[in-house]
């Protein structure tokens, strides 16, 4: 016997942690596997694509049978343990190279991998620098940055999240190109400066992972891996090698200033993107004293037109950007009121929260 008698939710809530990672097509079998080690009453479970590694345990105090580990395919695991009623009490038997899973008059049995095949990620953390921030606070940071990352862009450097920490504070930036988001805040002491790239599945595994509480979280950041610890979990990444643009020098610093509701300008943008080229997607802003205009056309000569009083003190304008690049920032941007400052017709666009120097996100124009 393997595990006795245990609750259904208490190996599917673990199971279900660290299943982001896994994928059903791997170059190695093993990888579409998870590891479930049963040490004493402690039963750890153990996910990797050999890239980033994700693991949980908890306690079970009834466990009486012998310390042993085994591989399973972790979706199917998964997919029974979900059809399973409510409060089953669920026994895992090895035999040989089978695992039999038992639950009342069902019986499910799954073909297994030697746990000692698996291949963990080894810990590289020599000479870390060690931080604690809020896993809450963190959760807000990652999310008001991550939508501007690239995806599988070929500037690998660019499919992830750059982490600097200098002094006593943290920026994350991320980039694709076309836009930047940036945010900074304050930590609770000065650490020595470090600067990492988090890869684009890491950065999503932990938005998922990450609770909305003011309990810490733990990085221990080196040049070639970072390992996160929160909660009843250990996440361990690699980070992408890599020099990142040089983010600073693409903030721009602009007068021409403009405030609106963030709601009704969001809104605008989604009434004028229906109608808006579905390659290109993008919009025209007329930018008067007292008027801004929201203009977008298709291939087929469809057209659509938004109209915004306004108190605007600079210059006239007439210039184009991507719809959803400018609905990422206004949708990532949790507050009333949202400040949109301009250079000229071929300047990108600066999005900032007024009273707020901690979050800039910049769109670069584009012709229409």
């Amino acid at each position: 016997m393997f595990i006795e008698k245990i609750e259904k939710n208490n190996l599917l809530n673990p199971l279900q942690k660290i299943i982001g990672i896994v994928e059903r097509k791997q170059p190695l079998p093993i990888l579409s596997n998870v590891l479930i080690e049963k040490t004493g009453s402690n039963i750890r479970f153990v996910a990797t694509d050999l890239e980033i590694q994700i693991s949980t345990q908890f306690t079970d105090a009834n466990q009486r049978s012998p310390d042993t580990a085994i591989t399973v395919a972790a979706k199917k695991l998964q997919e029974i343990l979900k059809v399973l009623p409510e409060e089953s009490k669920v026994t895992l038997d090895i035999q040989e190279t089978r695992l039999l899973v038992k639950v009342n008059k069902s019986k499910f049995t799954l073909q297994t991998l030697p746990a000692q095949d698996f291949p963990k990620v080894s810990e590289q953390l020599e000479q870390a620098v060690k931080i604690q921030i809020e896993q809450g606070k963190l959760k807000k940071l990652f999310g008001m940055v991550q939508y501007a990352m690239a995806q599988q862009d070929i500037r690998y450097y660019l499919n992830g999240v750059l982490l600097v920490i200098e002094g006593n504070f943290l920026k994350l930036i991320a980039t694709d190109g076309h836009r930047l988001a940036y945010i900074i805040t304050k930590l609770d002491q000065e650490y020595p400066k470090r600067e990492i790239i988090l890869p684009r599945k890491t950065v999503n595994e932990l938005i998922k992972l990450l609770t909305e509480t003011e309990e810490k979280i733990t990085f221990e950041l080196t040049e070639n891996q970072v390992r996160m610890t929160f909660s009843d979990i250990i996440l361990i990444s690699k980070v992408i090698d890599g020099k990142f643009p040089d983010y600073e020098r693409v903030i721009p610093s602009y007068t021409n200033q403009l405030t609106l509701n963030r709601i009704e300008i969001l809104q605008a943008l989604q009434r004028a993107a229906i109608l808006s080229n579905e390659k290109f997607r993008g919009v025209r802003f007329v930018l008067t004293e007292k008027n801004l205009r929201i203009i977008s056309n298709n291939s087929e000569q469809e057209e659509a037109q938004e109209d915004m009083e306004i108190d605007y003190q600079g210059i006239a304008l007439d210039v184009g950007f991507n719809v959803n690049y400018l609905m990422d920032g206004l949708n990532n941007a949790a507050t009333q009121t949202i400040t949109f400052s301009f250079g000229d017709a071929n300047s990108s666009i600066l999005i900032t929260i007024p009273g707020n120097e901690e979050f800039k996100y910049v769109v670069m124009p584009m012709r229409i």
